[in-house]
C-alpha cells in the first residue's frame, strides 16, 4: 500500500466526489474511528458541499493518520479502492472479472501479487503485457510489460457532480475592497502578527479610533486578502453603534443573519437560543467575521463563533477593554501621516495636481486632520472640479491658523464636518435637498427606489441621485444587490447624522415628517405586492398611504419578491417602528400584516413575533377589529412556530372572542385553526381535536374551502400522533384534492406526504392503487419543484419510516441519512431525532 500522503488524499478525494458511495464509506468508516469531528462533518456534507476544501482535507487527514496506525490503515485501504483497484461501495471488491476504477482497461500486471503468472500463483498461466500501436490510455498510472508506439496518457477529468438544491452556499459578505487605500503599512503588520495564533483558539482582535479614521477601511483590506484562509465564510455585520436613531444592533438580529448565511433556515425567536445554535454550528468551521461599528463589549460576546479556526475583527470608536477576559488583543489606530494623507489624496486627484502646489496639498491634508474620510470628501469635491486649484480647497477649509489647526488635531469629527460643509455648499439645490432628505429615513442601506420615495422623484432621478452623491463621496457605493439587481449605497456613520442636521435645521418639520413617510409608505406598499404575488388569499385586508405608491415595485416574480422580503427584512422593520413611534397606526399593523410570507417562508420568529406584538399595540390604538384580528391570528402562529404555545393560546383564544363579538365566522374559524393547531403542537391531542374539528365545520359553513382543507391536514396529523393512522386517511386525502383545486401546490404537497405517512402506518393502499413509498415519493418531488427544504427533509423522514416497518432497514438509513443532510443546518432538534433513529436501527449486516 502507498503511504498516506495529502496530494494521494486530494486524488483520492477528487476522484471520490464524482462516487458519492465512496464517500459515504469514508465518512462512515472516520465516524466509527470517533476521529476529528469537524473533518467528519465535512464528509458527512457530501461530495459537492465542500469541493474548495478538499486540499485542506487532505492535508488534516494525512496530518492525523502520520500518528494513528488505524486511520492511516483506513485512508489507505480508501484511496487505494479509489485509485487503483475499484471496487464496491463497501470496499469489498467489484463484481467478478469486472475492470473498475480510473485505470479499468489496463492490462494485467505480470509478476504483480495476485495476479496470473505472479509467485503468489504458483501454476498459472503469465500473461503477456504489451501496449502498442497509437494508443490512447485513460488513467493516471500504466503498468506495463512492454510499451511502443505513440502512447499518450490522459487523465479524465471528473464529471461535475449536479449542483444540490442544499449544498451550502460559503458566504462572502465583505464590504468591497477599498479602492484608494493608502498607507497603513505598520497596522497592517501587527494585523498579519496575530495569525499565527489562528487554529489554536478562536481568534479576536479589536481595532478602534475616533470616526473617520480608516477602521473600517483597513480591516476590509486586510481581510480581503485573507480569503483563503477561511474556506466557510466571511461574514459581516454592522452593528450601528452610533447611529443617531434605530440605535445600534441587537445581537438577535445579527444572529438571525449570520445563522441564515451559514444555512441554518430556521431561527430561534430566542436569542440566547440563537447564541447556543451559532456556536454549535460553528464548532467546526474557519469563519472570518468583522463587527463594524460596535458598540459596546456586550454587543460583540453572542456573536462570536466557537471554533479555534475562527477570527473576529471588531471596529468600534471606543476601545471594549471588556472584551480582553474573551482573549482579545486590542489596536488603536491613528491617523494617517501627513506623507500618507498628501498620497491619499493624490490618489484621488492625480499626481501631477499634488506636485503643482505641494504646499497646498499639505495644507489640504493637515486641515482634514489626517483623517482618510475627510480626505477623500475634499478629494473627491477637487476630482468633481479639475480646474479648482489646491489653495482655494484649503480656504475653503478654514484657513490654517496655528490655533485652527489645534483644535482641528483634536476632534476628529470636526475635521470631517469641515470638509463636509465645503462639499455640501458646492452641491446644486437639488442635490443638496436630496442629501438632506436621505439622511432622514430609517434605513442603513439606500437604493433607487428608496430615494426616489425620500425625495418624491422619479425612480431614474432616485438612481441619479445616488450616484451623483457617490461621485463626491457622500455615499458608499457598495455594488449591486445580489438578489434584486438594484444599486446599493450607504452613508457613513457621521456623514449621514451630518445630512440628518442639515435637514433639522434646514427643512419645516412637517417636510421632515413627510419624507419619512414616503419612505415608509414605499415598504408597505412593495411588501403588499410581495404578498400578492407569495400568499395572494391572505392578501384580504386594506391598505392606508399617506403617499400612496408611484413606482412598480422591484421584482415581478415570486421568487423576486421574496427574495425582496429577504434582503429588505430589516429595512421593513425599522419602518414598522418608525410607523409605530410616529403614531402611524395603521400603517403599522399593515406593515406586519404585508411581511407574512417573509415570516411563513423563512421563519425568522425573532421578527415574526416583534413585528406582531408591536402591530397588535397599534390595532388596538387604532380601534381597527379587523387588523386585531389578524394580528392575534398570524402572531399567535408566530408564538406558536416559536414553541411559546401557552402564550398563542392567549392570542388565538382573544381573537375567538373578539371575532364572536364581531360575529365575523371566518375570523372565528381561522382562530379556533390556530387554537387547535397549538394544542397539537403542545401535545394536548383531545383539545387540538376538539378545537380543529369546531373550526372544520364552521369553515364548511361559510364555504371557506381552502380553510376547511387546511384545517382537515391538521385533523389528520392529531390523529397520526394519537396512533390511529387509519382516521387520518380520509381527512388527508380529501385536503389533497381541494388544494389541488385551488390550487396550492405547496400545502397539496403537504397532505401527500402526510397521507402517505399515514398509509404506511396504518398498512394500507391510497385509493389510486400506490402504495405509501410511491404516495410520499411523489410528494418530495413536489416539495422540490416548491423549494421547501424542511419538507423535503421531512418527507425524507416519513421515507425512512415507511422502509422501517415493511422490513427494509438499509432503505431506511439511507433515507434517515439524506434527511440528517438537509436537516443538519435547518434544525438542530430534527438532526437529534435522526441520529437517534439511525443509532436504533444498529449496523448493517
Amino acid at each position: 500500500m502507498e503511504p498516506v500522503t495529502a496530494p494521494r488524499l486530494t486524488t483520492a478525494l477528487l476522484h471520490g466526489a464524482a462516487r458519492p458511495e465512496m464517500w459515504r464509506v469514508l465518512a462512515d468508516r472516520l465516524r466509527d474511528l470517533d476521529t476529528d469531528p469537524a473533518v467528519a462533518d465535512l464528509l458527512r456534507g457530501g461530495p459537492t458541499a465542500h469541493p474548495a476544501t478538499r486540499a485542506e482535507l487532505a492535508g488534516r487527514l494525512a496530518s492525523a493518520a502520520a500518528t494513528d496506525p488505524r486511520l492511516a490503515g483506513v485512508l489507505g485501504d480508501w484511496a487505494a479502492t479509489v485509485l487503483e483497484g475499484g471496487g464496491r461501495a463497501d470496499g469489498s471488491g467489484g463484481a467478478e472479472g469486472a475492470p473498475s476504477g480510473p485505470g479499468a482497461g489496463a492490462a494485467a500486471v505480470p509478476g504483480a501479487p495476485g495476479v496470473p503468472g505472479s509467485p503468489e500463483a504458483p501454476g498459472t498461466t503469465r500473461t503477456a503485457n504489451a501496449v502498442t500501436g497509437a494508443a490512447t490510455v485513460l488513467g493516471p498510472v500504466v503498468q506495463a510489460g512492454e510499451v511502443q508506439g505513440g502512447v499518450h496518457i490522459h487523465v479524465p477529468p471528473v464529471p461535475a457532480a449536479p449542483p444540490r438544491a442544499d449544498a451550502r452556499q460559503v458566504p462572502r459578505q465583505l464590504l468591497p475592497d477599498p479602492e484608494h487605500f493608502t498607507g497603513r503599512t505598520d497596522a497592517l503588520a501587527l494585523l498579519d502578527a496575530l495569525l499565527p495564533q489562528l487554529g489554536a483558539r478562536p481568534l479576536l482582535t479589536v481595532v478602534s479610533g475616533p470616526a473617520g479614521v480608516g477602521k473600517s477601511s483597513l480591516v476590509t483590506r486586510w481581510l480581503h486578502g485573507l480569503g483563503d484562509r477561511f474556506p466557510d465564510g466571511q461574514l459581516y455585520a454592522d452593528l450601528r453603534g452610533h447611529l443617531p436613531d434605530g440605535g445600534p444592533a441587537a445581537p438577535g438580529e445579527i444572529l438571525g443573519r449570520f445563522l441564515r448565511a451559514i444555512g441554518v433556515k430556521e431561527v430561534p425567536a430566542e436569542p440566547a437560543e440563537s447564541a447556543a445554535l451559532w456556536r454549535s454550528h460553528t464548532a467546526g468551521l474557519r469563519l472570518a467575521v468583522m463587527l463594524d461599528n460596535a458598540l459596546s463589549a456586550a454587543q460583540v460576546r453572542p456573536l462570536l463563533p466557537s471554533s479555534p479556526g475562527s477570527l473576529v475583527v471588531v471596529t468600534s470608536r471606543r476601545r471594549l477593554t471588556a472584551l480582553g477576559i474573551d482573549g482579545a488583543s486590542f489596536q488603536q489606530l491613528g491617523v494617517l501621516s501627513a506623507a500618507d494623507a498628501v498620497r491619499l489624496l493624490a490618489g484621488r486627484i492625480g499626481a501631477d495636481r499634488v506636485r503643482r502646489e505641494p504646499e497646498a496639498a499639505q495644507e489640504v491634508a493637515a486641515l482634514c486632520a489626517g483623517l482618510p474620510l475627510a480626505v477623500s470628501v475634499a478629494a473627491a469635491r477637487l476630482a468633481a472640479r479639475p480646474q479648482q486649484s489646491l489653495s482655494a480647497m484649503a480656504g475653503a477649509l478654514g484657513g490654517s491658523g496655528a490655533s485652527r489647526l489645534a483644535a482641528l488635531s483634536l476632534g476628529g469629527e470636526a475635521a470631517v464636518r469641515l470638509a463636509l460643509d465645503a462639499s455640501y455648499h458646492q452641491l446644486t439645490p437639488e442635490l443638496a435637498r436630496g442629501y438632506r432628505r436621505l439622511g432622514l429615513p430609517p434605513v442603513t442601506v439606500l437604493n433607487g427606489p428608496v430615494a426616489a420615495a425620500a425625495c418624491a422623484v422619479g425612480p431614474d432621478e432616485g438612481d441619479r441621485l445616488l450616484d451623483d452623491l457617490a461621485e463626491v463621496s457622500l455615499l458608499e457605493d457598495l455594488g449591486p444587490d445580489d438578489t434584486t439587481g438594484l444599486g446599493r449605497y450607504r452613508f457613513h456613520d457621521l456623514v449621514r447624522a451630518h445630512a440628518g442636521q442639515l435637514a433639522d435645521a434646514t427643512e419645516e418639520p412637517e417636510a421632515r415628517r413627510e419624507t419619512v413617510r414616503r419612505v415608509v409608505d414605499h415598504y408597505l406598499a412593495a411588501a403588499t405586492a410581495a404578498e400578492e404575488l407569495l400568499t395572494p388569499s391572505h392578501r384580504s385586508l386594506r391598505r392606508d398611504y399617506a403617499f400612496p405608491p408611484r413606482h412598480r415595485p422591484p421584482f415581478d416574480t415570486a421568487a423576486g419578491a421574496l427574495g425582496w422580503l429577504d434582503t429588505e427584512r430589516f429595512h421593513l422593520m425599522a419602518a414598522l417602528r418608525t410607523a409605530a413611534e410616529h403614531g402611524w397606526d395603521a400603517t403599522a399593523w399593515q406593515l406586519a400584516d404585508a411581511m407574512w410570507p417573509l415570516f411563513l417562508r423563512l421563519r425568522p420568529y425573532d421578527l415574526w413575533v416583534e413585528a406582531h406584538v408591536i402591530g397588535r399595540a397599534a390595532a388596538e390604538r387604532a380601534g381597527d377589529r379587523r387588523g386585531l384580528s389578524r394580528m392575534l391570528t398570524s402572531g399567535g402562529v408566530g408564538l406558536r412556530n416559536a414553541g411559546r404555545s401557552d402564550e398563542a393560546v392567549a392570542w388565538f383564544t382573544e381573537a375567538v372572542h373578539g371575532a364572536r363579538a364581531d360575529a365575523d365566522r371566518k375570523a372565528e374559524a381561522q382562530a379556533l385553526h390556530g387554537l387547535g393547531q397549538s394544542h397539537l403542537l403542545a401535545g394536548r391531542l383531545d383539545e387540538a381535536t376538539a378545537y380543529l374539528t369546531e373550526a372544520l365545520a364552521l369553515r364548511e359553513a361559510i364555504g371557506y374551502r381552502r380553510g376547511a382543507a387546511m384545517t382537515r391536514i391538521c385533523l389528520g396529523d392529531a390523529a397520526l400522533a394519537a396512533g390511529r393512522p387509519g382516521d387520518a386517511l380520509t381527512p388527508l386525502a380529501e385536503a389533497r384534492a381541494a388544494l389541488l383545486a385551488v390550487p396550492d401546490p405547496y400545502d397539496a404537497a403537504r397532505a401527500l406526504a402526510l397521507l402517505g405517512l399515514a398509509l404506511a402506518r396504518a398498512g394500507a393502499r391510497h385509493t389510486t392503487g400506490e402504495d405509501a413509498e410511491t404516495v410520499l415519493l411523489r410528494a418530495l418531488d413536489e416539495f422540490a419543484a416548491t423549494g421547501s427544504v424542511h419538507w423535503r427533509a421531512r418527507t425524507l423522514d416519513m421515507l425512512g419510516e415507511s422502509a422501517a416497518l415493511r422490513g427494509d432497514p438499509a432503505a431506511a438509513r439511507d433515507r434517515y441519512e439524506r434527511s440528517l443532510a438537509l436537516y443538519e443546518p435547518v434544525s438542530e432538534s430534527d438532526a437529534a431525532r435522526l441520529r437517534t433513529r439511525l443509532t436504533e436501527l444498529g449496523p448493517l449486516p
